[in-house]
């Protein structure tokens, strides 16, 4: 077998040639927003009367992201406040898949840059703590990711 001089050469130009005047698969990102799949990791959701404030979540977090309060009223736990810092989180998905009650989910949306880091902290619930009827007069308890 007889090897020619710049055959590499002509096979990457063919396939050059051959995607070169093909049909265009780059996406005009800003003009024209793609689309995501459903199950796309975005940003977070959280559905504040599905929330049981257990901390499962929060445990679950290998970068200590999430945070919650919560306040005993009656024999019920309540969510008070409830505080994602993105700057810090991977979006690797485990808090979303250990929440017992389906209240943390994502979202396919994908643009979160901003300039200043106090954007990045990200409060998804915030209620004004019970005052005297239905509370228990227990201080509210602060959960963080890898606090007990």
């Amino acid at each position: 077998m007889v090897k020619l001089f710049g055959q590499g050469l002509l096979k990457g130009l063919s396939i050059t040639w051959r995607l070169g005047f093909g049909k265009a698969i780059t996406e005009q990102y800003p003009e024209w927003r793609p689309k995501l799949p459903p199950r796309s990791h975005g940003s977070f959701v959280l559905e504040k009367e599905k929330c049981t404030a257990c901390g499962v979540c929060a445990d679950a977090c290998p970068n200590n992201v999430i945070s919650i309060e919560s306040q005993r009223a009656e024999k019920k736990r309540r969510l008070t406040k409830y505080t994602m810092k993105l700057c810090q989180c991977l979006f690797c998905g485990l808090c979303v898949e250990s929440c017992p009650s389906g209240a943390l989910r994502f979202r396919p949306d994908f643009e979160l840059a901003c300039y200043n880091f106090e954007d990045t902290i990200h409060v998804l619930a915030e209620e004004v703590a019970l005052e005297g009827e239905g509370a228990s007069g227990e201080p509210s308890s602060v959960k963080e990711a890898g606090v007990s």
